[in-house]
């Protein structure tokens, strides 16, 4: 089976490769390597999620779904100091990646945990949850994951989704529609969409 960025443990050859970016007004060193997710840049579906997210209303901790080697999640914890950013991903290697770019950009209020979806996360609750999901890992993943953020969101709570029209956005704004009652079309850009649903 052809290895992907959301296998467990990611056989490919470490070559690690290190560069800067910036996000959110914030200069980020990052850390990357074989076997990640968008290993040569941060992507564009991500920036664009991470440049479009505002603080909700609500308090509580913030969820990065699918981390990989941490720019959202890290970006996030930067630029909300007081708030708790979790940061959780099924590649052992985006962990590895994510822990090390949290600590040489100084992210000291991160929590970074190996994990299936929200294996680890059973009775934990959030303010938000942001996602940039594994599209290649097949549409009744990628459902499953929104679903899943529904339960795991605070009263009040919002879920962010970045998807690009032709992976599926469609789909997923109507499934966003049916469990949260309404879905806001935050920004389209170059065919991504940034989705925001709030648990009300």
């Amino acid at each position: 089976m052809a290895e992907h960025y959301f296998s467990k443990n990611p056989g490919s050859k470490s070559t690690p490769k290190q560069w800067s970016f910036t996000l959110r007004g914030k200069d980020l060193n990052l850390s990357t390597d074989q076997g990640v997710f968008s290993k040569n840049e941060v992507d564009f579906g991500s920036r664009t999620l991470i440049e479009s997210f505002e603080e909700p209303s609500v308090d509580g901790e913030f969820l990065d779904l699918g981390c990989g080697y941490g720019p959202i999640g890290i970006s996030l914890a930067k630029d909300f100091p007081n708030r708790n950013i979790v940061m959780v991903d099924v590649n052992e290697r985006a962990i590895e990646l994510s822990e090390l770019n949290a600590e040489q950009n100084g992210a000291t209020n991160v929590e970074i945990l190996q994990s299936d979806r929200f294996q680890a996360l059973e009775g934990r609750s959030f303010a938000s949850i942001l996602t940039n999901p594994p599209i290649r890992a097949g549409k009744q993943t990628v459902h499953a994951m929104l679903e899943e953020s529904y339960h795991h969101l605070l009263p009040s709570g919002e879920l962010w989704v970045v998807m690009q029209k032709k992976q599926g956005a469609p789909s997923a704004q109507k499934l966003l529609q049916d469990l949260f009652g309404y879905v806001d079309v935050v920004k389209r850009n170059k065919g991504y969409y940034i989705l925001k649903a709030k648990k009300v």
